[in-house]
């Protein structure tokens, strides 16, 4: 678990998954919560949901460097 933590600190790792997260998560936005946020329809838990949403992109982009860190070394 700590060799999991410190690659997935790394500040390329991180750096690559906050900017997949932002990406992709203004993309998953957009797809899924768009209609919403254009009829002016947000409640605190569509505030939530919006604020969640870009964390998926940025775990998977985590989880999946620090596979390939770790299946080089």
């Amino acid at each position: 678990m700590r060799e999991f933590i410190r690659l997935a600190l790394r500040p390329d790792v991180f750096r690559r998954a906050l900017a997949y997260g932002l990406v992709v998560g203004a993309i998953l936005i957009a797809i899924n919560h768009a209609d919403f946020l254009l009829a002016g329809d947000v409640d605190a838990r569509r505030v939530i949901k919006l604020v969640l949403t870009p964390f998926v992109p940025f775990c998977v982009s985590t989880l999946s460097s620090v596979g390939a860190l770790r299946s080089v070394s």
